[in-house]
């Protein structure tokens, strides 16, 4: 005979209750009030009450649902379930009263993403970004939860979520994330209440694939003979995509830095180019005599404001992505990203001499987090250095 289980049901025991098979807990101070947990992690109160079943007829064990956690919290759990027991004792009908009115509709979490994008996202974030967050709205978060109210929505529903992206878990970690957020927004939003619970939280996310390539000397030197040799006519790859991978190579920028950069802001008598509204705001790049020669050498399209040109007239050059699989192909560098380049330049700066505080006003990061992943090999080269002075040393001590 299984061993009843008794608690004192509060918000806190309730969250905190776990199961491997179906067990309902019962309340100490409510007779006939309880929890069904399930393995899953769902909870549902019920109230549980003997009493006449019509007119004439003997009392017999009645168990009702008082309605899921945590759309209700305990304490209103209890006041629903001592009225349905009353009922049910008195002989009347104990169909649930209906939820209170701020869980029995209200905003849903579709309207909660919509709001998001229009009044945060379109606000705040920058094109590319907006893109991103479109996507994990629209794509993932919406068709799978959006039909729930904000107040209905459990930790098991985003744990569900979560999993289903198991085959693209950086995605996963990203609807995570910005579910996160748009439940803390809805709380200044008033769409729910401030103390209402995180359903993301404590959610185990998938470990981040650290990636860590730089272009060795060697590497450098092939990759630039090959945009040497598809530089001549009749190439299938574009000018503008050489251009732009040269300018990678000698500036460490971004991408879209390069192919979105406006002759207005360049200056090739002070080698300077200004990144203006960039990842993270605006900055100074300095050219170095190689890049100024590279852009001093492009012609310039009449009435096109962009040094990359795009393939229609007045625009800019708007993908390199096909070209650099042709190129990296040619110089046999297929495991490398274009983005690699620009971990490269940090790489060979770090070789050089260069401090980590200097590297990060190069590439333009905002935080010294961002620059700090570089560390290791700041450390090999000190450690490189020590041991060629530690040679030198040691052959001049050498008897």
């Amino acid at each position: 005979m299984a061993v009843l289980q008794y608690r004192t049901l509060s918000n806190r025991t309730v969250e905190a209750l776990s199961v491997e098979r179906d067990t309902v807990f019962w309340d100490r101070t409510l007779t006939g009030f309880g929890v069904r947990v399930y393995p899953t992690g769902g909870k549902v109160f019920v109230a549980q009450a003997r009493g006449p079943d019509g007119p004439g007829r003997p009392n017999r064990p009645r168990r009702i649902t008082v309605g899921r956690h945590p759309v209700l919290s305990a304490t209103e759990a209890r006041q629903r379930a001592a009225l349905i027991i009353a009922r049910v004792k008195a002989g009347e009908d104990p169909v649930p009263l209906p939820l209170p009115a701020k869980h029995a509709g209200g905003p849903t979490v579709a309207d909660l993403g919509y709001r998001y994008l229009e009044e945060h996202v379109a606000a705040r974030c920058k094109p590319k970004t907006q893109r991103t967050a479109r996507s994990v709205v629209n794509r993932h978060i919406v068709p799978a939860l959006g039909k729930l109210p904000i107040a209905a929505v459990e930790r098991r529903h985003v744990m569900a979520l979560h999993e289903s992206l198991c085959e693209i878990p950086a995605m996963a970690n990203m609807v995570v994330e910005t579910l996160t957020y748009m439940y803390k927004l809805a709380k200044g939003w008033d769409m729910i209440p401030e103390d209402h619970d995180d359903p993301c939280r404590s959610i185990p996310m998938n470990p981040k694939k650290k990636r860590e390539r730089f272009l060795t000397d060697a590497e450098f030197t092939r990759l630039g003979q090959v945009l040497d040799e598809v530089s001549g006519n009749g190439s299938q790859v574009s000018a503008g995509a050489i251009t732009t991978i040269r300018l990678l190579m000698l500036t460490g920028c971004r991408k879209n830095e390069i192919m979105t950069l406006p002759w207005e802001h360049v200056d090739l008598d002070r080698a300077e180019m200004r990144i203006v509204n960039g990842k993270t705001g605006d900055r100074t790049v300095h050219l170095s005599p190689s890049a100024v020669e590279v852009l001093a050498a492009l012609p310039r399209e009449s009435g096109n404001p962009w040094v990359v040109p795009g393939a229609k007239p007045g625009t800019h050059m708007a993908d390199i992505d096909g070209a650099w699989q042709s190129i990296r192909a040619k110089a046999g560098l297929h495991d490398v990203r274009i983005h690699d380049i620009r971990h490269s330049f940090a790489s060979r700066a770090l070789a050089l001499g260069e401090g980590l505080p200097i590297i990060g006003r190069l590439l333009g990061h905002h935080r010294i987090e961002t620059t700090a992943r570089y560390a290791h090999l700041a450390r090999d080269s000190v450690k490189e250095s020590a041991e060629r002075i530690a040679v030198s040393i040691a052959g001049d001590i050498s008897c």
